[in-house]
């Protein structure tokens, strides 16, 4: 039987291994799963969401010990383990709040232009959704799923990633210390090979993933040939454009956190910085020297600004990307090395300029704290060069000029425009992407709704 392996990136060694679950242990939970779905529909929205206040108050009085086995399993600074795990807690309760009013259908106020003494549309559950779940944010990626898609009424299994079993395991048993059914959340311990077998089982409704171009590519691919509802969020590698009439000392403080925010490792992380001629060498030398007074270290320390990479391909993996550049030509402004750990599997912050199209890094998502700079003439080159690569998630504007701010906000081709500020998630807004950054929504309405059945209702 395969295991799966939590390993400290800071310094490689195994803190745990568990056992994947065998078939029919997967069997065993799809089924009780499915056995949730009507315990959740009995019991209604009320006491669903005070299941789900329970559960965030469960996740915040164990903030401390959950945000250390974040650091511990994938490398996040501790003070950003501590802020995901409190984003969770505000999540859920914010769907606790909002579900009832997100899930109230329509009714036409003239029932008679169809023929009907009523009519109109209320929203259910679909039943038992797969979630395929990355450890970049370990504990916010699922509950931006799960807490709306639980609040719909629908029973959840999550997949997740193989490096953060501990906090699967512990995700798994959250909300059934809560309240909520048995098999409302499950985790299933698999490997990535055994995901299309999960998604095929007549039991499982549908799909959710965060992930990589290629995950979701496999998980469309199996869900649309047994016609499944897939919601994709997938990678990116999203503008931060810089315009003349910029507050650029805000922007570059900005800069560094947008691109180094998670140890680098988030798909909204800004990574391709497009500056106007004008303010170009300024806003440069300043990213330069954010980026240099990062420390980088023991991510447990809460002094640390930057910690190891998640995995050691991980590290490998960007710097093909480095060295593909530097031998093309680009120049390192800043990094572009490991630094002095003995052990672990950490990268320097790195700004690189000159990045030609021949380059991977123009058109490839750099998963870590790697800086691409480009320099342009006008407002209309920054945005070609913006929308010239396949992906489409969250892009930064700064700018005073509200002329422009307002062709940005229109022609930008992405899920999301930031303006003068840091491109992230919230639990009001919508989340998602465009492109090859995937599709469907996840967060605020739209992100319950996804995953139910709009239901039209006429009575005669």
């Amino acid at each position: 039987m395969a295991r799966l392996r939590s390993v400290n990136p800071a310094t490689g060694t195994e803190l745990a291994t568990f056992e994947d679950d065998s078939d029919d242990t997967v069997d065993r939970k799809l089924a009780i799963a499915r056995g949730a779905v009507t315990g959740l529909a009995y019991a209604g929205l009320p006491r669903r969401a005070q299941w789900m206040r329970a559960a965030a108050d469960l996740l915040e009085s164990e903030l401390d010990e959950v945000a250390r086995n974040i650091t511990r399993e994938m490398g996040k600074p501790v003070a950003q383990s501590r802020a995901e795990v409190a984003k969770s807690a505000h999540t859920m309760r914010y769907y606790a709040d909002h579900a009832q009013t997100f899930l109230t259908g329509r009714s036409l106020d003239d029932p008679s232009v169809v023929g009907a003494s009523a009519a109109g549309t209320r929203f259910e559950p679909l039943g038992v959704v797969l979630a395929v779940m990355p450890w970049n944010y370990p504990i916010w990626q699922v509950v931006r799923f799960a807490a709306p898609a639980l609040m719909a009424g629908n029973a959840a299994v999550l997949k997740h990633a193989s490096n953060v079993p501990q906090t699967a395991v512990y995700l798994g048993d959250l909300f059934t210390r809560a309240g909520f059914p048995e098999g409302a959340f499950g985790t299933l311990l698999i490997g990535s090979s055994r995901v299309a077998r999960v998604i095929r089982d007549p039991r499982v409704a549908a799909v959710t993933l965060t992930g990589s171009e290629s995950a979701g590519r496999a998980v469309a691919a199996t869900a649309g040939d047994v016609l499944k509802k897939v919601v994709l969020e997938l990678g990116g590698s999203d503008a931060f454009i810089v315009m003349p009439s910029a507050d650029i000392d805000a922007a570059a403080a900005s800069a560094v956190k947008a691109r180094t925010l998670n140890n680098g490792q988030a798909c909204i992380n800004a990574k391709r910085f497009i500056v106007h001629d004008d303010v170009y060498d300024e806003f440069a030398g300043k990213f330069a020297a954010g980026l240099k007074s990062l420390t980088v270290g023991d991510p447990a320390d809460p002094t640390t600004d930057i910690g190891p990479l998640a995995t050691e391909s991980g590290r490998s993996d960007l710097e093909e990307l480095v060295a593909d550049a530097r031998a093309k030509g680009a120049q390192i402004v800043v990094g572009g090395r490991r630094p002095g750990q003995a052990h672990g599997w950490f990268y320097a912050p790195t700004l690189i300029a000159g990045i030609t199209e021949d380059m991977r890094l123009f058109a490839e998502e750099a998963f870590g704290p790697v800086a691409s700079l480009y320099r342009v003439a006008s407002l209309t080159d920054a945005l070609a060069l913006a929308n010239g690569i396949d992906f489409g998630l969250g892009a930064a504007f700064w700018s005073a000029d509200q002329d422009e701010i307002d062709v940005a906000v229109r022609l930008l081709q992405s899920g999301a425009v930031f303006v003068n500020g840091l491109a992230t998630s919230y639990a009001e807004l919508p989340f998602g992407g465009v492109k090859r950054s995937g599709y469907g929504r996840e967060l605020s309405v739209e992100g319950i709704r996804e995953f139910c059945n709009l239901k039209t209702v006429w009575v005669a």
